[in-house]
C-alpha cells in the first residue's frame, strides 16, 4: 500500500495562467480522449499535435504508450493498476497544463470513476473527447491482432474483450470515427480547439495572435 507524505507544502507560481495564456495566444487546458483499443486516439491526438504545431500553439501528447514506458512501467493491468496509471497520466498533463501547455492526452480509461478522477486531477480546463467506435469497427482495424489474441484467451484483461468500457455520460465531445475520417476528425478538432481555448483574437491560420 502507498503511503501519502502529510509534510507537503505547495507554493505558488509567480506567473499566473492569464499571463501565459496571453503569452502563448491561447489557454492552457487537457484534451482527454477516451475510447475502446483501435478507436483512433494515437492516430488523432499525432495528427491533431502536428495540425496544432502549425498554428503555433504549445501542445503536447501524453498517452498511454508513453506513460506505461516509463512513470508507469511498475504497474500492470488489474483493475487498481489501471487506475493509478490514469491517476499518473492525469497528474502529469495537469502539470502541463498549468504551465501553459495544451494537452492531448490519449488513454482508453475505460472507468468511469478513473475519468473523474482524471478531471479532479487536472482542475480548469478539461474536455472530455469520447472516440466512439464500437468492437466490430475497432477489431477490424487491429493491424496488431490483439483483439483476437485476447479473445483466443493470450491477452488477460483487454478492454472490449475480457474487460469492460464504460462510456461517458456527457463528453464534451463525441466523435464516431467509425463514419469520420482522419481528416474530417481533425477538422473537427481543430474547430473545438479554436472555439474553446483562444485567446483575444484567437489561433488562426498562420499560428498568430
Amino acid at each position: 500500500m502507498q503511503t501519502r507524505s502529510s509534510n507537503i507544502t505547495r507554493n505558488a507560481h509567480l506567473i499566473s495562467r492569464s499571463d501565459r495564456a496571453h503569452r502563448n495566444g491561447h489557454l492552457a487546458g487537457v484534451l482527454w480522449f477516451t475510447g475502446l483499443p483501435g478507436s483512433g486516439k494515437s492516430t488523432l491526438t499525432r495528427a491533431l499535435e502536428h495540425r496544432l504545431f502549425e498554428l503555433g500553439v504549445q501542445v503536447t501528447v501524453i498517452d498511454n504508450h508513453l506513460v506505461r514506458g516509463g512513470l508507469s512501467a511498475d504497474l500492470g493491468f488489474s483493475r487498481t493498476d489501471r487506475a493509478e496509471n490514469v491517476r499518473r497520466g492525469a497528474e502529469v498533463s495537469g502539470l502541463l497544463a498549468r504551465a501553459g501547455r495544451l494537452v492531448l492526452a490519449g488513454f482508453i480509461s475505460p472507468y468511469r470513476t478513473d475519468r473523474d478522477t482524471a478531471r479532479r486531477a487536472v482542475g480548469e480546463n478539461f474536455h472530455e473527447i469520447f472516440l466512439d467506435a464500437d468492437v466490430a469497427v475497432c477489431e477490424r482495424r487491429d493491424s496488431a491482432r490483439q483483439y483476437e489474441r485476447a479473445k483466443a484467451g493470450l491477452i488477460a484483461e483487454f478492454t472490449g474483450v475480457s474487460s469492460p468500457y464504460e462510456k461517458p455520460l456527457s463528453p464534451d465531445l463525441t466523435l464516431d470515427t467509425a463514419l469520420l475520417d482522419v481528416g474530417q476528425s481533425i477538422g473537427l478538432l481543430v474547430d473545438y480547439v479554436q472555439r474553446h481555448f483562444a485567446v483575444q483574437d484567437g489561433i488562426n491560420s498562420a499560428g498568430r495572435r
